[in-house]
């Protein structure tokens, strides 16, 4: 690890980078990816500094957890010891095809998948351990109550739920403490601020971690026509991305393109230095391909934006109404 970046606290107990790496699209969902490259990819990030890795059990069908645990394999053992691999369970691919799944909370399912994924990655205990989708059919009660299971066993250290209510939260909450909440949150997904999950994060200090802080890509400003992007690209048939909603989103884009200049930066620069300066306790977890937008993005977290400007941004959501919704029906299954 050749360098280091700000650190944070997620909630009480975890001390990660200020700047998260989603390995995801190492795997699958954006366009295909060579093994070896990938490999290459994952090195550059510990080495740039990032100490929170974030993965799941169904990115490439355990294919991306295979990635993670044959690099973790190559590293000294003081360089493991400064990451914190968070992985999730609760979407169920097995017997589906393409994108297809279903959400399965049942408390022998959870515990297997933990047993898996720790097979997958090599390693005795899972730093972060997440429900990625909440089943409808599941009380929470019963779900927490596996995972303070899997913590007293020794096989995770940290419970996190993905893309949870706030009446939920609290009574997973009371159950046993959720460590991280990790939800869609950028600029142009902004959910959590009405919906009292991010007030509730701060008032029982549990931290944040926004997955997609780019909005797939979008906030880069770099896609401008979804025909541009991979056929195997699920961003082709993403709501958002479709020709009329991709137009009328470009709005949000036009907003940047000053603070671009004040600044000396990118779009995607902006959009995650105001995520950084919403909350202290918020790690956003971009991913890329790209060695040169792993540095980017990491530079971010050394981005001050002023409080008239962070203000701007504030105001964006009363002013462009982002059209579109962010998954396609089948993606928003577990999504409340």
């Amino acid at each position: 690890m050749s360098h280091s970046l700000p650190q944070r606290k997620l909630g009480q107990n975890i001390t990660v980078s200020a700047m998260g790496y989603g390995a995801m699209g190492l795997s699958e969902f954006y366009g295909d990816m060579d093994t070896a490259h990938a490999r290459t990819m994952m090195h550059k990030v510990i080495d740039s500094g990032v100490t929170l890795i974030d993965t799941a059990d169904m990115y490439g069908r355990g294919e991306n957890e295979k990635l993670i645990g044959a690099v973790l394999k190559t590293l000294p053992a003081s360089v493991r010891a400064q990451l914190t691999i968070a992985t999730k369970c609760g979407i169920d691919r097995n017997n589906t095809s393409g994108y297809n799944r279903s959400i399965n909370n049942h408390p022998e399912y959870i515990k297997q998948c933990c047993d898996d994924s720790l097979a997958r990655l090599g390693i005795e205990q899972i730093d972060l351990f997440y429900i990625h989708r909440l089943d409808p059919n599941a009380a929470i009660e019963d779900t927490m109550q596996t995972l303070a299971e899997l913590v007293q066993a020794g096989k995770i250290a940290h419970v996190g739920l993905c893309e949870v209510s706030a009446p939920v939260l609290q009574r997973a909450h009371a159950v046993h403490p959720v460590d991280v909440v990790q939800t869609e949150y950028s600029l142009w997904t902004r959910h959590i601020e009405d919906d009292s999950v991010l007030p509730l994060l701060k008032e029982l200090n549990i931290g944040l971690v926004p997955y997609s802080p780019l909005g797939r890509g979008f906030l880069t400003g770099k896609i401008q026509n979804k025909n541009e992007l991979a056929e195997n690209d699920f961003r082709r048939t993403n709501p958002r991305f479709q020709d009329d909603n991709l137009e009328h989103n470009k709005r949000l884009l036009q907003a940047l393109e000053p603070m671009t200049v004040k600044y000396n930066c990118t779009m995607g620069q902006i959009a995650l230095a105001w995520l950084l300066a919403q909350w202290e306790h918020i790690v956003p977890i971009p991913g890329t391909k790209s060695e040169k937008y792993l540095n980017e993005n990491n530079q971010a977290c050394q981005l001050k934006l002023d409080t008239a400007d962070i203000q701007t941004l504030n105001e964006l959501k009363n002013h462009i109404n982002i059209q579109g919704e962010r998954y396609t029906p089948e993606g928003m299954k577990g999504i409340f």
